[in-house]
């Protein structure tokens, strides 16, 4: 039988030892109180939960700290080391683009294709300084194409300079220049670039020259994109804040272009900016699949409202317009369009190709398409072959009508003189008299001078000649005398 209060108060060292002292006083293994291993619990409690909010404190509201890999075992880490430095993240709900960009900092892609715009160069650059959008904002992309001249070169020329400018507010952001022809071979004069007959491959290859462009341009931290010719003339220097204001997911203005006083001073230019008519359906439903209806040729009568001719110069520029078709000199577009799948078609999308097919594609996708009738920009002025002509006829015009008016001018001065004052002209009759008795008077005087030397000089000659006669005479004498004396 076991010792008293064994169970209770602790065990032998060895079961052979019932009967010796124990090795640890028994006193210190009684039974603990309920009070005590309460309060145990509850500080056990209160540090895990103070270990849980300096946990929580560490991932939630300290990401940065680099305690967090170590607490979290590898399997969490703050967002800086969690990335990759070959992974990019990029929140796109960030960049769909608001009415006031430029406070947003929002990022704009300017994209502007080039083909021998060597001439015109110069010219937008200028447009590039004016500016008002905060340039650093402001991405350029250009694609330079089938050219001929010295456009690559210029354009390098003009980068470098516009980067390197002293003033702080002129370098832009990331710059692109793209190479790559299209076999382009309608040349770039305005007989061919606008004639008829080029009209639907010249705007498929620009479609794809666009499209080039844009895909190789566009970044996912780009809220807008906007397209510019770079022979635009005329344009605010507040074009891209004016056109971001109204909100809209593709918007344009109206481009008309300046004329000689010959042809009417000014002229509607941009005639793809348009809105779809009944007529212009009923025709495409004529044509072939692949045809492209083209605006402002008589070989598609559409009878569309265009843009350009709505223009009221003392119009409000803010008005806008729904449109169905767009011109490609100056296009503001969200970038979000592009993204869900926009573009400009190289095909015949509806019967139309390029800026056109790209404004009813938009509207096929329910973005919002408009036009401002009322705030103009001016595109340069590129004389046709036939105003070429046509003014070489008005110089020569010219020339001849100087020479009319030169002789009507001699023709009146002759009659003005033959029919003036008679007392006037008798006061100039009598000069003229006057002057010619003087005249005269001189003349006669000089023949009397001339007389009076001639009548002296006779006069002498006279005196001398008895002298000369009387010296003959003594010679002959004394020639005569000899011969006699001889004679004796």
């Amino acid at each position: 039988m076991l010792p008293r209060h064994y169970a209770s108060n602790g065990y032998p060292r060895s079961k052979d030892e019932y009967k010796e002292t124990y090795s640890i006083s028994p006193h210190r293994f009684q039974p603990r109180t309920a009070p005590a291993a309460l309060r145990r619990r509850r500080q056990l409690l209160v540090r895990l939960t103070l270990i849980v909010i300096i946990l929580l404190f560490g991932i939630f509201i300290w990401p940065g700290a680099s305690i967090l890999p170590v607490l979290s075992l590898g399997l969490m880490s703050s967002g800086e080391d969690f990335q990759l430095e070959t992974v990019r993240y990029y929140d796109l709900s960030n960049v769909q683009g608001t009415a006031r960009g430029w406070e947003r900092e929002e990022r704009i892609l300017l994209c502007a294709p080039l083909r021998d715009a060597e001439s015109h160069l110069r010219m937008f650059f200028g447009h590039l300084r004016n500016f008002t959008y905060p340039h650093h904002l402001i991405d350029l992309a250009f694609l330079v194409s089938d050219s001929k001249d010295q456009t690559l070169p210029l354009l390098s020329q003009l980068l470098e300079e516009l980067q390197a400018d002293e003033d702080p507010k002129q370098p832009y952001g990331e710059i692109s220049i793209i190479e790559k022809d299209f076999g382009q071979k309608v040349n770039q004069d305005v007989e061919s670039r606008h004639g008829f007959a080029a009209q639907a491959s010249r705007r498929k290859l620009m479609a794809q020259a666009r499209n080039w462009l844009l895909s190789a341009a566009l970044r996912p931290y780009h809220s807008w994109v906007y397209w510019r010719d770079v022979d635009v003339e005329t344009a605010p220097f507040t074009i891209l804040e004016d056109l971001m204001r109204h909100n809209k997911d593709v918007i344009v203005p109206n481009v008309w272009r300046p004329l000689p006083d010959w042809l009417g001073g000014e002229q509607p230019y941009d005639l793809n900016s348009w809105q779809e008519s009944e007529t212009a359906l009923a025709l495409a439903d004529t044509l072939d699949e692949d045809a492209v209806i083209v605006e402002g040729y008589a070989e598609y009568a559409t009878w569309r409202p265009h843009l350009a001719y709505l223009r009221d110069p003392y119009g409000d520029p803010d008005m806008e317009m729904d449109i169905d078709g767009v011109g490609g000199v100056s296009i503001l577009a969200k970038a979000k369009v592009f993204r869900s799948g926009v573009h400009f078609p190289a095909f015949s999308f509806e019967k139309h190709a390029e800026t056109e097919g790209f404004g009813k594609m938009a509207k096929r996708m329910q973005f919002s398409v408009v036009g401002l009738p009322h705030y103009t920009i001016w595109h340069l002025y590129e004389p046709s072959v036939d105003d070429i002509r046509h003014m070489e006829e008005m110089e020569k015009e010219r020339i001849a009508h100087e020479e009319e008016e030169k002789e009507r001018v001699e023709r009146m001065k002759k009659i003005k003189e033959q029919f003036t004052d008679p007392n006037s002209q008798w006061e100039k009759d009598k000069t003229d008299i006057q002057n010619e008795a003087m005249r005269e008077k001189a003349k006669e005087k000089t023949k009397a001078e001339a007389a009076a030397k001639e009548a002296s000089g006779s006069e002498t000659k006279s005196e001398a000649a008895p002298k000369e006669a009387k010296a003959d005479s003594k010679v002959e004498a004394k020639a005569d005398s000899k011969p006699a004396a001889k004679a004796q």
